[in-house]
């Protein structure tokens, strides 16, 4: 069975990789959430990655800012 921190790592690396493909900087995906109303800035969005502990509600809304229909978890 997977530990909580297998969990948390699997979601960042997750959020990292659409990222990276997208060649979106943290500072653009805060630009975009902010025109969504979420109050969020490259500093806060670049602590809760690094971190690990986003909520999914956050990962949610990074996910509809990046027009992101379907995740695969494999």
């Amino acid at each position: 069975m997977k530990m909580p921190e297998d969990w948390n790592q699997r979601a960042t690396a997750i959020l990292k990789s659409i990222l990276t493909r997208r060649n979106i900087k943290y500072h653009e995906l805060a630009r975009m959430l902010n025109g969504i109303g979420i109050d969020e800035t490259q500093g806060s969005i670049s602590n809760k990655i690094s971190r690990g502990t986003f909520s999914f509600a956050f990962f949610i809304q990074c996910m509809e800012v990046l027009n992101i229909n379907e995740v695969r978890l494999d």
